[in-house]
């Protein structure tokens, strides 16, 4: 397909995704209604409407780039908080909601793939099945590390993608609007809700701006963050090749083994979080660590949604998006159901299901959205811990299948 811009314009495909990126978090920063949007939807819709109307490639060197060196080296940046026993200590309940939801989409994908391997093809939906269940306990960035762990065809990924992120956009829109209705308001607690309404002093300011203040970040902190992100993602993918060759995979505990240990995400995240806890005064202060992080994961977002044609989303997009959906549906009812067996309030339900399906950064953006500002530090929290179990979900379901 020619397009405006050449596939070999590496340089300036790189300036367009990281415009798209500032712009998008500018816009989110700037605007109500794109702060309830989020950046990262902001950054897909931009970069779809671009490769659809043939300004930009469908794929591209530069694409690849993105997905080789600055996927693996956002997550250590998102990581640095990851400490396990603050996960614990601050957000117990979150952490509680958010399991029960993760086993909801883990039992999603159990029944999506029984449902649908006979119209997908067996080996198209194992890889589905990772694919997605990853990437809704933890977030996008799960989606590519399975994609790679599971051998996925690229038409595959490409279409998982824009199945993925069309049902996100769906079930944020759900998620914003399911604590205003009565029926719910009814039946699930929703404290922070009424505190709201009761103080009728609320900001009428942009309230992702208002996360997103600047901070001090000095040159050393810089230096710590990049020498530390790049060490780790090195070292990782250095186990992860020692691992693969020397594990064989002859039984299912032995190929599980070689899928843990063998895949560079995992380590990624596993070492980062190890020493995010055993140091957590070290990592947790590098000042703009979870500002570069997000900053990465947008310019991934761009990319994600340049393979998005519409010819994709006609011929290949629906069936997976049907896929998706039971796994989403799996999530919602697991969250609601017991939820409210567990007496938790509707703010803390949809939080952790919305950083489940969309991961810390949109589960966050969720929650400034609703003013509800108490739970954002624990959805960044449980939703970075997401990050670390959802590619174990993913590679513990494609070894069972």
């Amino acid at each position: 397909m020619t397009t405006l811009i050449p596939a070999d314009n590496s340089w300036l495909l790189f300036a367009i995704l990281t415009v798209i990126a500032a712009g998008a978090l500018w816009l989110e920063q700037k605007y109500k209604w794109a702060a309830k949007m989020s950046g990262c939807v902001i950054c897909l819709i931009a970069a779809m409407v671009l490769a659809n109307l043939r300004i930009i490639p469908t794929d591209a060197p530069a694409y690849d780039f993105v997905w080789g060196y600055i996927v693996p080296l956002a997550i250590p940046f998102l990581l640095f908080k990851a400490d396990i026993r603050k996960i614990w200590r601050e957000s117990g309940r979150m952490f509680g909601i958010f399991l029960i939801s993760s086993l909801g989409t883990l039992c999603g994908g159990v029944l999506a793939f029984q449902l649908l391997k006979g119209a997908l093809g067996y080996e198209t939906a194992k890889s589905a099945a990772a694919m997605f269940t990853g990437t809704y306990v933890g977030g996008s960035v799960n989606l590519v590390a399975m994609s790679d762990a599971t051998g996925a065809q690229a038409d595959l990924v490409s279409a998982s993608i824009v199945a993925d992120n069309l049902l996100m956009v769906l079930y944020f829109f759900l998620l914003v609007a399911m604590p205003t209705l009565r029926l719910v308001k009814r039946v699930y607690r929703h404290p922070i809700i009424d505190a709201l309404d009761a103080e009728e002093a609320m900001s009428h300011g942009n309230a992702a701006a208002e996360h997103w203040k600047a901070q001090p970040v000095s040159l050393l902190d810089v230096s710590r963050g990049f020498a530390a992100a790049i060490t780790i993602v090195a070292v990782s993918k250095m186990l992860a090749g020692f691992f693969s060759e020397v594990i064989p995979d002859g039984n299912f505990f032995l190929a599980l083994l070689n899928g843990l240990l063998g895949n560079q995400y995992l380590l990624i995240t596993t070492i980062t979080a190890a020493l995010a806890t055993l140091f957590p005064k070290s990592f947790s202060t590098i000042g703009g660590a979870q500002e570069t992080g997000t900053f990465l994961i947008h310019i991934f977002f761009a990319v994600i949604g340049a393979p998005a044609s519409i010819y994709l989303i006609v011929t290949q997009a629906p069936l997976l998006l049907v896929f998706a959906a039971i796994i989403v549906c799996m999530n919602m009812v697991f969250s609601l159901g017991f939820g409210k067996l567990f007496k938790y309030s509707i703010e803390e339900i949809t939080v952790a299901s919305n950083a489940n399906i969309g991961g810390p950064t949109t589960a966050a953006a969720f929650a400034i959205a609703k003013r509800w500002p108490e739970l954002v530090l624990p959805a960044i929290l449980v939703g970075t811990l997401g990050y670390v179990i959802g590619n174990y979900y993913g590679i513990f379901l494609f070894t069972l299948f």
